[in-house]
């Protein structure tokens, strides 16, 4: 297997998991404003919101099971700031000061009709909100 084609697999496999999660989001009330979104120092797959908060998703998808998993494996903690500082500039960008915000994950594993989600809100804190 070349390894361009090992990349491709990886971006299809991503993209159905960052598509479970935001209808998982919706059927929950959420609204997607973001996939995807990237700055020089830092991306964040899904950004929803509801009436009072602003949730941003670090997706994480896998083919093996997480059973054991240690979350500071799953999003590290340089992952971590990137991502708060990426939330910062999309709310002060976007006018979203006024809204509550929340960071999760969410892990999707398995392949074909056998995917599990595992959805962690609160997943870890922004302390500069």
């Amino acid at each position: 297997m070349n390894p361009s084609s090992i990349g491709s697999e990886r971006a299809v496999l991503g993209k159905a998991g960052e598509d479970l999660v935001a209808r998982h989001l919706t059927q929950q009330g959420f609204n997607i404003l973001a996939r995807n979104y990237r700055k020089r120092y830092g991306e964040i797959d899904l950004i929803a919101v509801n009436r009072e908060l602003l949730v941003f998703v670090e997706v994480k998808r896998r083919l093996r099971s997480y059973s054991g998993f240690d979350l500071s494996e799953v999003v590290s903690s340089p992952k971590q700031h990137k991502m708060i500082k990426v939330a910062r500039e999309f709310m002060a960008r976007f006018n979203h000061d006024d809204k509550n915000c929340r960071f999760d994950v969410a892990l999707v594993e398995g392949e074909g009709t056998d995917v599990k989600l595992t959805y962690i809100p609160h997943a870890f804190e922004g302390s500069e909100f």
